[in-house]
Order: structure tokens, then C-alpha cells, then sequence
């Protein structure tokens, strides 16, 4: 009866694997659960957020598993990407190599901690049969004209020597490294998720039940779309003729048009293709020049702190009232939101307020509040009436927005239009490890796709890595291919795909049955009985990246004919991170916790139990070394104390009416923590009160002596406790219950109802004690108890009144 957990752990382990444990049935007549936990990338180690978030998909696995569903809980590795490129550097090894072998040591962690992942539906998406098939989808889309190539000032990290997604550049930095970003003008290929722009914002109410408001939040934030007045402002004759006649005009987006009257200038953004004209035709001095380089490079970010203009000596005609306004470069101003160019008003844009005021630009009021007056040393952006502006002076600013817009589409200078925070999805990135993008380069035929009879296009694995540029274009022999449409000597696409991609579909993949795994990447009927996923779980720094872009694909394969759902998650578990001294986990800090440590001086069940008892699971967790020790020994206690339980295959029948106080109230608590375990996995997720709920009932067994009670207690804390500490659950259920109990618990409502009931009984209205009475003890009975047991504080007084308020207290009032 030792609790020896090394070779409990182990044993049950090699159980599971040997069995097929885990393996979800092909009978798709049952009803499924779909739990997937978002994989990580296989940099070696598991770190404790893994942990964390592996235990909490695999708690609710087993639960469902219990309560009888068809369960698919599987894992893989995000195994394409910059990291293992960078450590193939650093460590003058393959990232092939490298990621493969840091692939199958982590296996090893997640057998070690118990978790009950499907192991024939286990994929890297290095593996080349992923490559395949992905490239096959890329084709699609190609064809769908949902994938292009352009050329543009593009996100570049100097340190990761690759492109950058907008998603991917946070407050100016590399998403991975925290390197600032540059801008680099070059081919990029893009996903027109912009298509989608509409369909996954207004999708979002679909969520609502299902997802945190914080993330719906911020994809509607990150889509940013908006309402307003599109026009162009057209260069007047002198402007038009100092640029050569090749512009007419640029246009220009506001959802301000009730403020059309106050323009004062307008401005471009220094990659505006007006502002190259100029400078590749020498329009601009060296200063200005070298100033618009300056402001090319700096982060979005940056370019809109310090506010910098630069004049153009150009002016276009104000398309109601035929002023000339003056046009402006303008750092603030960026190409990837509307057209790179913007009208500005001074007067109600504190932006733009702040550049008039740098530059000396005019600052023309036309809307003042209701009731006050304008104060002229700040931008004035609240709701008002308008003034100056000509027919429609007097109106509601509100109601000019909409009039106006009316006023230009109907003078045909305008129209309404709706604008996008959210740009295409840049997907080549200029390294080695990613999936080749299926592309070749033909001079007589232009850019043509792969056939896919010649998929997966793999990676060369004979390369020198050495961080300065990419790998592929220096390969004498890969890049060089036949033209698949006219069959002469063509150069082969050395871009690979941002890894995004191969994560916004790996769900679907994971649907696949291992009997088809070679022959397609999943089957409609596989899809069609899998998804959506039932629980989600995954860290919300994930919200936009990689849950907008699965969102994306999921749409696209819709519209490709691959399934027929709109959305992937039906309810996504956002975790808080896991702390140590207040700080997030790093190896920089020296504040990491190695699981393997914890796993071997506690065991995987101790490791699992902290995790979900420390704090509810959208909270962080600080790491407490001695709550861990609390955690090992809660689970000894658990496990020694399964001495006392009587053998049995089936649950023990209790008459509840014939138990003593304390074998009632032991029967009382189990059933409360099983009726609370329904509720945790089914609505709140809190963990940590459903683990105290057990606890509560174990102190309430210990009280009393009954065996029955006892081995009834045991059979259904542990099936609710089996999730959580499956090893040590699973050996007290074969030793005590030959495993028939790890099944669907039922509450017994009889163990609720109470034949007593406590009353507390004051004195003038003070608490002083209390009694215990039978629920349908009579009036007098119960004031005769009470007197009885505050007798001491009624000697020599006189007893004037006796109050008892039914089913709650009793008072009695004295006086001396």
C-alpha cells in the first residue's frame, strides 16, 4: 500500500500506450467531443505553461471520456519556424535535426505527465505529408484568387532577416525577437483575408457564448472597420502640370465628413506612390529626400509620437468650396490604412491639431458645442452644430454625416464607403525552415503554380546555414526546375510560408483517420462529425494571430468545398500565464521551474494537482514550492487512505435514512463535490473550487466509521478526482473497484434532504449559540431546547419574551 508514485506512474503509463487508451472510435454514431489544446512549438523543453495548458485539456478529455463520449484529444507540433532556424545557428546543427529531436523528447514529457493524447493522430507540420497537402490547398486558393503576389513597403525584422505580418509586429518590434521593425520595399505573396473582413467581424456574435469578451473585443478592434466618405482631391492646374500630368489627384477616406468644411491641408504617407513620382524625378531637395527615408524606417509605432511633415509645394482643390489646400508628407500618416493619404481638419482632430500647430497650418472651426463656446487652444472633437459649412450650417453633426455624404454622391465627387483596419495576410517569409511556397518562376510563362501531381515540393536537406540571407537561393541544384505549364527551364519560389499558416489548419488535420492519414488530409464525413471543437484552450496572446487567421482558412475551406461550417471553436479557455516571484516565467529572470524536476522528486500527479487547485485557470498562477508540497501530500493522504475501502464492482446500496448525523454529512459532502465537479466542467471551469469541494468531503469521511459510506465515498471522489491525478485514481480504482467506477456518477438527491435543521439563538437580539432540531419539531419543543441550551445566560434574569422565526433563529428577550 506504499505510495511509491515512480513505479505507479510508470505503470499506468505503459497501461494506457499498450491498450490504446486513448484512441478515439471510428463510430461516429456516437456523440463526440472535440478537446484540443493549441500545440507548441517544439523548442526542446516543456516550460510550466505548457504544463498548464495540457492539463487543463486533459482534464476535461478524461471527464468526457467518463461520461461516455467518443473523445478526441490529440497533439502535434508547430514544428516549421524562425526558432529552430536560429538554434541550427547558434548550435551549428540542421533544424531538421534539431526539431525532431526535441519533437521526440517532448513526447516523452507528455507521456510522463499522464496525458491522454491520441497517438496515432500525433503530426509535425514539418512532416512532409503536411507539406503536401498544405501546398495542395495553396493551389486551390491560388486559383480562387484568394492568393497573389505584389510588391510593397513591407514589415522586415534586420535580426530574423525575414517579412513580418502587420499581426506580427507588436509596438514596433518583431513579434519573436522584440527587434525594431523597418520597412523594406519588395515581393511579397498575400492571403486576401480583406475579402473575409466582413464575415469575421460580424461572425463574432456567433462566439459570444463561447469565447471571452476580451478576445471578441479585440478581433473587432484588429478588423476595424468603418464607415465613411470617399473622394478624390484633385491637384489644380499648377500642381498637375509640375507632376508631368501622370496624377490627377489621390483620394482620400474620412469618417468625418461632417467636418469636410474645416480641411486646412492634407497629407500623404512617405511611401505614397505621389511622393516616389517626386523623388525619382528629382522634384524634392537632398534634405527632403533623406528626411523621407528616415521616416520610411521608423516603426508604426514611432511615426506616431513625434509628429514630422515635410511641405510638397503642391496643392489640391477643395471639392465644394474650389480652395486651394496644401498638400503634405506626413509621418503619422501610413500606406496600410485606407489610401495612405488623408484629408486634415485641425480644428477636430487632435492629430492633426498638433501638426497645424508644429507647422503653422490654419485651423478652421466649423463645429461648435450645443450650449458653450469653442476654446481655441485644443481640438475641439465632440458632437455639435456645424457652422461655416455653407447649407449646411445649424445641423447636428451627427446628422450632417450622412447629409453630406448624400451631397457628394449626388454631385458625383464622392461616395459612401466602408474601410478596414485588417490588410491581406503577407505570407512569404524570406527562411530556410517553412513550407515551400508551391510556385515556379518561368520567363515565358510568368508565375505558374506546381502540379499537384508533384507535390509536396520538400526541402533540400543538404544546405549551409549561416544567418545571412536565405538558404534556398544559394542552393546550386533545388531552386532549378522545369516550367510545369511549358516545360522549359524555370527558377523555383525560394519564399516559405509564414508558420501561421500551417497552425490555421492543423485542427482539421487532426480529424483525419489514421486509416486515410496517407491517402488525404481529411474526409467531409470526418469533418462534418469532429468539428467544431468543443474546448479550445491556449494562451490569449494567440487572440488575434493565429485565432483570426484559423478563423480565416476555416471560411476559405468552406468556400473551396472542403466542410460546410463557418467557425472552428465553439468555446475557447483563454489561460493566464504562470509567474514565480510575481514575474512571468524566463529563463532571463531565473525564475523558470524545470516540470521534469517537479516530476521527479513529486511525481506527474502532484504537478497536475497545483496546477488547477493554485488558481482558476483564466487567472495567473504564481508557482508556490510549498503549496506544491501541500499538493503531494494531499495525494499521499488520498492514496493511504484508500486502505480502508472495501473491494466492490458495483456501488455499494445505502439506506440514507438509517445513518447516523456524521455518515449523512460525510454522504452529503462527496455528493455536493460531484454535483459541483458537473458544474465546473460544464459552465465555470474553476478547477480549484471542485479540488476543495473533494477535500471537504474527504475531512467529512474521516469523521465518521462507516465502511459502506466509506468505499461509496472513495468510488465517486475518485472518478472525480481521476481527470485531475489520473495515475494515482486509476491504481486505488483497479486495486479497490476493478476500474468500473472511472464512468458516469450520478447525484443522489436524497443525500440533500435534511431531517434537522441548526437555529441560531440570541439573547436581546446578541448570537449566543445554537440548537439542533428536528424539521418538524413543534413550536414549544424548540423554544424548550433553546432555553435549555442558553440556560447560562439566562440565570437570574427574567425571561419577557420568546421569539422564533421559523427555519432561522431564535431570540430571547430579558431583561435583569
Amino acid at each position: 500500500m506504499e505510495y511509491n508514485v515512480k513505479t505507479i506512474e510508470k505503470s499506468w503509463q505503459e497501461y494506457w500506450a499498450q491498450n490504446r487508451s486513448f484512441e478515439p472510435s471510428e463510430d461516429f454514431s456516437k456523440e463526440k467531443k472535440y478537446i484540443l489544446s493549441m500545440f507548441p512549438f517544439p523548442s526542446g523543453r516543456l516550460h510550466m505553461g505548457h504544463v498548464r495548458n495540457y492539463t487543463l485539456s486533459d482534464t476535461f478529455a478524461r471527464y468526457y471520456r467518463q461520461q461516455g463520449f467518443n473523445v478526441l484529444h490529440p497533439i502535434g507540433f508547430d514544428s516549421f519556424g524562425m526558432p529552430a532556424e536560429n538554434a541550427a545557428i547558434k548550435n551549428g546543427s540542421h533544424p531538421k535535426k534539431w526539431t525532431y529531436d526535441n519533437i521526440d523528447y517532448m513526447k516523452g514529457e507528455f507521456k510522463s505527465l499522464g496525458f491522454s493524447f491520441s497517438k496515432e493522430r500525433e503530426l509535425a507540420t514539418s512532416d512532409e505529408l503536411y507539406t503536401k497537402f498544405e501546398q495542395g490547398f495553396i493551389i486551390d486558393m491560388y486559383e480562387k484568387d484568394l492568393l497573389y503576389r505584389k510588391k510593397g513597403f513591407l514589415n522586415w525584422c534586420e535580426s530574423c532577416h525575414t517579412v513580418l505580418a502587420n499581426e506580427q509586429v507588436i509596438e514596433g518590434c518583431c513579434w519573436r525577437c522584440d527587434n525594431q521593425v523597418v520597412k523594406k520595399d519588395m515581393n511579397q505573396y498575400y492571403f486576401k483575408i480583406t475579402k473575409y473582413a466582413d464575415e469575421l467581424l460580424d461572425d463574432l456574435h456567433k462566439l459570444e457564448d463561447g469565447w471571452p469578451k476580451q478576445v471578441l473585443t479585440m478581433q473587432e478592434n484588429w478588423i476595424g472597420r468603418s464607415n465613411g466618405l470617399e473622394f478624390k482631391l484633385r491637384f489644380d492646374d499648377e500642381s498637375f502640370s509640375k507632376l508631368g500630368k501622370n496624377f490627377e489627384g489621390f483620394d482620400v477616406f474620412t469618417t468625418r465628413p461632417d467636418t469636410i468644411y474645416g480641411v486646412s491641408y492634407t497629407a500623404l504617407a512617405p511611401e505614397h506612390e505621389i511622393v516616389s513620382y517626386m523623388i525619382e524625378n528629382s522634384l524634392l531637395d537632398d534634405e527632403s529626400v533623406a528626411r523621407i527615408k528616415e521616416m520610411k524606417n521608423a516603426s508604426s509605432i514611432d511615426r506616431q509620437k513625434e509628429k514630422s511633415g515635410i511641405a510638397l509645394n503642391l496643392s489640391v482643390t477643395h471639392p465644394l468650396t474650389n480652395k486651394k489646400v496644401p498638400v503634405w508628407i506626413a509621418n503619422f500618416v501610413l500606406m496600410d490604412y485606407g489610401s495612405g493619404a488623408v484629408m486634415a481638419v485641425p480644428a477636430h482632430d487632435e492629430r492633426d491639431f498638433d501638426f497645424a500647430k508644429k507647422y503653422d497650418l490654419p485651423v478652421n472651426a466649423v463645429i461648435k458645442p450645443f450650449d458653450g463656446e469653442l476654446e481655441s487652444d485644443k481640438a475641439y472633437t465632440e458632437a455639435g452644430e456645424l457652422f461655416n459649412s455653407e447649407i449646411f450650417n445649424g445641423m447636428n453633426s451627427k446628422e450632417a454625416q450622412s447629409k453630406i455624404i448624400e451631397h457628394f454622391e449626388e454631385k458625383k465627387i464622392g461616395k459612401k464607403t466602408t474601410n478596414y483596419k485588417l490588410k491581406d495576410w503577407g505570407v512569404s517569409r524570406q527562411r530556410y525552415w517553412g513550407a515551400p511556397i508551391p510556385f515556379v518562376h518561368c520567363e515565358s510563362c510568368g508565375i505558374v503554380m506546381e502540379k499537384k501531381e508533384n507535390l509536396p515540393i520538400a526541402l533540400p536537406e543538404d544546405i549551409e546555414i549561416t544567418g545571412e540571407g536565405n538558404p534556398l537561393e544559394k542552393h546550386p541544384t533545388w531552386k532549378h526546375c522545369k516550367c510545369p505549364k511549358c516545360g522549359k527551364n524555370a527558377i523555383r519560389e525560394t519564399d516559405t510560408m509564414d508558420t501561421f499558416v500551417e497552425s490555421s489548419w492543423y485542427f482539421l488535420r487532426f480529424c483525419a483517420s489514421p486509416k486515410n492519414w496517407q491517402d488525404e488530409a481529411f474526409s467531409k464525413e470526418q469533418i462534418k462529425y469532429w468539428m467544431g471543437v468543443d474546448h479550445y484552450i491556449g494562451g490569449i496572446e494567440h487572440a488575434i494571430l493565429h485565432l483570426l487567421y484559423a478563423r480565416f482558412f476555416t471560411k476559405v475551406f468552406r468556400d473551396l468545398g472542403y466542410l460546410e461550417f463557418d467557425e472552428p471553436f465553439d468555446r475557447l479557455l483563454t489561460q493566464g500565464m504562470v509567474l514565480k516571484d510575481g514575474a512571468k516565467m524566463s529563463k532571463s529572470k531565473g525564475n523558470t521551474v524545470d516540470p521534469d524536476a517537479i516530476i521527479e522528486k513529486y511525481g506527474a500527479d502532484t504537478a497536475r494537482l497545483f496546477i488547477l487547485f493554485a488558481a482558476p485557470p483564466t487567472q495567473e498562477l504564481e508557482w508556490n514550492d510549498s503549496a506544491v508540497e501541500g499538493a503531494y501530500k494531499f495525494i499521499k493522504r488520498f492514496y493511504d487512505r484508500s486502505a480502508n475501502v472495501r473491494k466492490m464492482e458495483t456501488l455499494v446500496k445505502i439506506e440514507h435514512s438509517s445513518l447516523l448525523k456524521e455518515e449523512k454529512f460525510a454522504r452529503k459532502k462527496v455528493y455536493e463535490a460531484l454535483a459541483r465537479a458537473e458544474d465546473v466542467y460544464t459552465q465555470r471551469y474553476t478547477f480549484n473550487t471542485m479540488i476543495a469541494g473533494v477535500m471537504e468531503a474527504m475531512n467529512a469521511l474521516n469523521l465518521q466509521s462507516n465502511e459502506d459510506v466509506w468505499s461509496e465515498g472513495y468510488w465517486i471522489l475518485a472518478s472525480i478526482m481521476e481527470p485531475v491525478i489520473p495515475h494515482v485514481c486509476w491504481e486505488i480504482s483497479s486495486r479497490c473497484f476493478s476500474l468500473k467506477n472511472l464512468t458516469l456518477q450520478k447525484v443522489i438527491e436524497e443525500v440533500f434532504v435534511e431531517d434537522s435543521i441548526t437555529l441560531g439563538v440570541s439573547i436581546n437580539g446578541k448570537r449566543r449559540c445554537e440548537i439542533e432540531v428536528s424539521l418538524d419539531a413543534p413550536q414549544d419543543e424548540i423554544l424548550e431546547i433553546a432555553k435549555k441550551e442558553a440556560h447560562k445566560w439566562l440565570e437570574g434574569k427574567t425571561l419577557i419574551k420568546e421569539i422564533l422565526v421559523p427555519k432561522k433563529l431564535v431570540n430571547l428577550v430579558v431583561k435583569d
